[in-house]
Order: structure tokens, then sequence, then C-alpha cells
């Protein structure tokens, strides 16, 4: 079925749908990554993104109900060069056409996914509207026009949880009512934001014996406090961090008192609520292939990356940098130097990716343990 991709800016792409009838919509990035597209698709952090792979063939091991980072398929839509119909692994248990179509998904192939690819890194990211049925490509690119920017869009409350809930090891189990709330766990206490958190963090965390309990975007400082936590968590998420005003606000309260790490968006709320601002990149940052330079060790490593905005604590004295990006020299990692708090840019629970970043969650442990002496 022919379909369309027209970006805002005029330019045309022409492809077929492997889904089926169907228009989507959203900031048009791409994603350097080889495998790994279930996890992407089911990132709460690509909310409002249509992702283009630019690797060539995707699809030829399935999906399956393992991998995934959240309940949904978060994406807004999945650009390829060429998707596999039949794909042959002992895991799968559906098609990728057959798992997005299920989703409500739109997925497009045949797209020229290197020019596109080149053309977002020459021009920017850029929002874009793409449709099967007779709409002519000077509809779609008005249609493209009329998207909401990604700037000042708080995505980060659309995908947060509706209520708290723990961590079984597998799945999300909600409570109802706080008010009989009790913590179960032998570990620190340790109350997570939600701003579109991916599940293996929550693995990981668990892991390093955090008792957990996940509560919406939406909690204020005070809120949080009479959960009497040991430690606060800010989870990765989707949109601008300067629009997530009610979350900067209450990490900014919280981080005075209380062992504090962040993650991704995470990351760029602790810059914000230091007195740090945040600007967008100019096509992001998405892939797992991404060098980053450890400036105490001196280690690169690795890292799985998915963010278009980035954190800037210039003339901020009392925050040190941990981390730097190698491809443009961007703040990947910061900590404060007196106080009990750290973060990074980049993804170190991975999922997909290589997991030479996987010691942070060991490093905030030791540090709440520092701070707590629990």
């Amino acid at each position: 079925m022919k379909a369309i991709l027209a970006l805002e800016d005029g330019t045309i792409f022409r492809g077929s749908s492997f889904t089926g009838e169907g228009e989507a919509s959203g900031e048009v990035i791409f994603n350097t990554g080889m495998t790994g597209y279930q996890e992407i698709l089911t990132d709460p952090s690509y909310t409002g993104q249509m992702v283009v792979m630019t690797y060539p063939l995707i699809g030829n091991y399935g999906v399956n109900p393992e991998d995934v980072e959240s309940a949904n398929v978060q994406a807004a839509a999945f650009i390829v060069k060429e998707c596999c119909k039949t794909p042959s692994n002992w895991r799968a248990t559906m098609s990728l056409p057959d798992y997005l179509a299920k989703a409500g998904v739109m997925g497009i192939e045949g797209i020229d996914t290197r020019a596109l690819t080149r053309h977002l890194r020459i021009h920017g990211a850029q929002r874009g509207f793409m449709a099967t049925g007779n709409m002519s490509p000077d509809e779609l690119v008005d249609r493209a026009r009329s998207i909401e920017s990604m700037e000042g869009l708080n995505l980060a409350d659309r995908v947060s949880c509706s209520k708290p809930y723990t961590w079984n090891g597998s799945r999300p189990v909600y409570i109802d009512d706080l008010g009989v709330f009790v913590w179960k766990g032998v570990g620190p206490k340790l109350v997570v934001y939600d701003f579109g958190i991916k599940w293996n963090i929550l693995r990981l965390l668990a892991d390093q014996g955090f008792d957990m309990l996940v509560v919406p975007s939406s909690f204020s400082a005070a809120q949080v406090r009479e959960l009497g936590p040991d430690a606060v968590f800010l989870s990765n998420g989707p949109g601008d961090p300067a629009a997530v005003h009610t979350a900067v606000e209450a990490t900014r309260e919280l981080a005075a008192d209380l062992p504090l790490a962040g993650i991704c968006l995470g990351h760029q709320i602790l810059g914000l609520a230091m007195g740090g601002t945040t600007y967008k990149l100019k096509f992001g940052h998405h892939g797992c292939n991404h060098p980053v330079i450890d400036l105490h060790t001196e280690k690169i490593e690795i890292s799985s990356q998915n963010h278009g905005f980035c954190v800037d604590i210039k003339g901020l004295n009392f925050l040190e940098p941990t981390h730097m990006n190698l491809n443009d020299r961007t703040l990947e990692g910061f900590r404060h130097r007196e106080k009990p708090l750290l973060a990074i840019q980049h993804h170190p629970e991975a999922g997909p990716g290589p997991h030479d970043s996987s010691y942070f969650f060991v490093r905030f442990r030791d540090m709440v343990r520092d701070s707590t002496g629990k």
C-alpha cells in the first residue's frame, strides 16, 4: 500500500505501508542501532516521535513479550528501508508488522532511509506527517507544519503512570490507596519518579537492593516526603525538560537533603533544578553506539542514547561534569561537589545497547549507603 512521508520543509519521501491504511505524525528522528527495535518502539522517551532506523533490514528476529520497556508501543510511527515479514527466531511470538498493526502504529518501508537520515543531519529533526490514501503531498506538508513543536512540549506528564505502583520483577503492581502502603523490603526506600520510565531501569535498581515505589510525575515534594524515602530517583522520559515545571520544582526541594539521581530526562530535570539551562540539539542522539568518556577514570564507554535536549551547567561551580559525549563534546553527566546528587544523560540500563555504563547503578547505591548508612 503506497504511503507518503512529508517533512515540514516540504521534502517528500515515498514508500509503502506494511501495517495497512493509516496516518501518523510527529517529530522525525533517526536511530543508529542495528538491533533492539522492540525496545526502541516501547521506550516512552520516543513518544511523539517517528523513528527512522538507519540499519537497512529491520524485523528479522520478530518480537516477543519479554523484550519490552513499557506496556505499549510508544513511538508515533516506524520508518525502515526494508521490513522482514517472516522472522526467524525461537523467541519470536509475532512479526514486526503484526505487532505494530495490533498496536495501531503505522509502519512504512521502501523509504530511502540513507537520504532521509542525511537530510535530518543537515537540516535537523523535523515535524513530519505520513499517510496512505489520496492526500496530496502539499496537504501532507501542511499537516506536518501544524504539528506541535517538541520545544515547549511537556510529554512526561502524558506518559507518566496515573497512580503509584511497586515493581514485582517483571510488571507494575498498582496501588489504589497510598494510605495503606507499607514499605516491605529491607533495602533503602527509594521513590522513583516516572516521567516515562523504562522497565529495565527498575530491574537494575531492584538488583541493587532498593525497595521501590514509583510515583507519577505530578507528585509534589511534600507528597514524596510523606512517604519517608531514603532517596529519590528521576527517570527518563520524552519532551522538553524545561516544560516539566512541577517536577523541576519538586526536585529542587528534594535535592536539598535527600540523595538523588537521574537518567536522561531525569538528568535534565536535575540540571534545571540546580540552576542550569537546557537547549535542543540539532538532530538529537539516538542509538546504541555513542562514545562517552568518564572524566574521572578517562575510560571511554560505548553508550545507548535517546535524547533531543542537552544540559548546560556552565557557571555552576558547585556542579562537576563527570561524562562528556565524544561526538559533539556535549555534557553527558554531572554530580554535586558536596551533596549526594548525580545524573547521566545516556542510558546505563541499555535496552537496547551495550552494558558499559551499568556501573552507574552501583555508584548510586554506594552514594545512598554513604549518605544514609543504609
